[in-house]
């Protein structure tokens, strides 16, 4: 059965526009031409759909490229729907370019809904966060723009968390108790900086030490390959025990070095009653030295 690209719309439930905004970005196979006429047929109908379902799960164009070109295996795909955020639902988001002044292409850009929840959670627009934490919303536009406060995919939509309503009435926190705006900002920007090289490092010690041996272990003897559905699930199980658990060595070990620096400058800097305040607030004895010793209580170590 072919058809026409406005047939194929109707049936796709895709503008015409982001039918051919698919196609210029080689996601899917070109119409068969007869003279000035394009026909579509079941196949493209089938790649809209499973585009479509990918868009829902929250993947990007780029990965969805990869995904259907083949590039990426069905171990790697499960890994990159876990690292997406996909257990929220939602609607797809029609990705028409702006300017084609389709409805479809506008829809994305004024529906104000959450996409879903993840992991069983609500999840925010920027707009809803503001509401939501009581931080200006301009200021956050200024922290999302500087790469500070980095939104999850649900839906096909770019969401915010309760971990992030957490972190943005942290950090209002730390402007109410006086820390400047500048301040503040250029210090996340150098912990994001250096966040961010240790995270490289992390997901290349994942690929070199669990993902590379995974898939080579797909392409050895016949025998001894473990199943594709196998593979992807110790692949997820990988990544579900890996990751809690270097959250919370650097989260301890970050935790651990703030408070040593914070007695280190206390020492250097605070008189005797200060001091001594200090140390009955963290429950520590012997001052930066205790710390050193691992005596820092379980209060002070989340």
């Amino acid at each position: 059965m072919e058809m026409r690209v406005e047939q194929l719309s109707v049936r796709s439930g895709l503008a015409v526009d982001t039918i051919r905004y698919y196609q210029s970005k080689g996601l899917v196979e070109p119409p068969r031409r007869q003279g000035r006429v394009a026909w579509y047929d079941a196949s493209h109908l089938e790649r809209l759909a499973r585009i479509r379902a990918l868009q829902e799960r929250g993947y990007t164009l780029a990965t969805i490229a990869r995904v259907v070109s083949g590039e990426l295996d069905a171990a790697d795909e499960a890994l990159i729907g876990e690292l997406s955020g996909l257990h929220g639902g939602g609607a797809a988001v029609d990705p028409t370019p702006r300017g084609t002044g389709t409805e479809a292409g506008t829809r994305a850009e004024s529906d104000p809904r959450p996409a879903g929840d993840v992991d069983g959670g609500p999840v925010f627009t920027l707009a809803e966060l503001a509401a939501e934490t009581g931080v200006p919303l301009a200021l956050l536009k200024a922290v999302e723009a500087e790469g500070l406060l980095v939104p999850r995919r649900v839906g096909g939509r770019e969401r915010y968390t309760a971990e992030d309503v957490a972190a943005s009435k942290a950090g209002l926190l730390l402007l109410e108790w006086g820390v400047p705006l500048s301040a503040l900002l250029d210090l996340a920007r150098r912990h994001h900086e250096a966040t961010e090289e240790v995270a490289r490092r992390a997901v290349a010690l994942f690929s070199t030490h669990v993902r590379g041996p995974l898939r080579r272990a797909s392409r050895s003897a016949e025998g001894d390959a473990p199943s594709e559905d196998d593979q992807v699930r110790r692949l997820l199980q990988a990544y579900a025990e890996l990751l809690p658990a270097v959250d919370t060595l650097v989260g301890h070990h970050f935790t651990r070095t703030l408070v040593k620096a914070a007695l280190d400058h206390v020492e250097q800097v605070g008189s005797e009653p200060e001091r001594r305040a200090v140390w009955d607030q963290l429950g520590v004895t012997g001052g930066a030295e205790e710390v050193d010793r691992g005596a820092v209580p379980a209060s002070s170590r989340s």
